[in-house]
């Protein structure tokens, strides 16, 4: 499933998170660098690797997962300060 030369490390705080939020997610290029958001914000890519997380899928575009190692929280940082400022509770 993965058409990376190694796995693709998850953090446990961003499976948790993951889990418990109930949404599927997407790893994706920003202007800041690789960012997760939901994929109301980002619909995901016939090309993305799809790693699945309990009921949920994180899927990580093609062209991050060349760079990355490891998903980390603060890819997901963003998008939760993005809810945060407004008042996005579903988040």
């Amino acid at each position: 499933m993965i058409d990376t030369p190694r796995e693709i490390k998850v953090e446990n705080d961003v499976e948790d998170f993951i889990r418990n939020s109930n949404k599927d997610y997407r790893l994706c290029t920003t202007c800041g660098g690789p960012a997760i958001v939901s994929t109301d914000m980002s619909v995901p890519k016939d090309s993305d690797i799809k790693l699945i997380i309990g009921e949920n899928t994180l899927h990580v575009s093609k062209v991050q997962a060349r760079y990355i190692r490891q998903v980390e929280m603060r890819m997901l940082l963003g998008y939760l300060n993005y809810c945060k400022r407004n008042g996005l509770e579903e988040c």
